[in-house]
């Protein structure tokens, strides 16, 4: 059985991008973190040891987004998927960045990745 934890449109200020201004000024970026694992223990024994403590990943994700510097999206995702994947039951992560203020010449309100990953 698989279950689904999602955590969604978490809010962070981090210093990612491919330009120098974007890792030195910073800016918020929003992140959707989709975890899927068996669940199917803690709807039975109602304990925390036996499912994902989201309270965890948000740090984790925390942790990521406002500390760490990447230049792409896809690397800032792939690296809290796998650290999700690594430090949990989860089965398999999904995990979606939006950057709102992008170089780009023309009007849209977001660029957004998405990164899955399994075991």
């Amino acid at each position: 059985m698989n279950n689904t934890i999602l955590l969604e449109n978490m809010v962070f200020y981090g210093f990612h991008g491919v330009y120098e201004y974007e890792r030195e000024q910073g800016q918020r970026f929003y992140v959707d973190a989709k975890i899927h694992a068996d669940l199917s223990l803690a709807s039975k024994t109602d304990k925390l040891t036996d499912t994902i403590d989201y309270t965890m990943v948000y740090s984790q994700i925390k942790e990521v987004m406002e500390t760490q510097r990447f230049h792409l999206l896809e690397a800032v995702g792939g690296h809290i998927a796998e650290l999700i994947l690594e430090t949990t039951i989860a089965t398999a992560v999904t995990i979606t960045i939006r950057k709102p203020a992008v170089p780009i010449p023309g009007p849209l309100d977001y660029v957004q990745v998405e990164i899955s990953r399994s075991k």
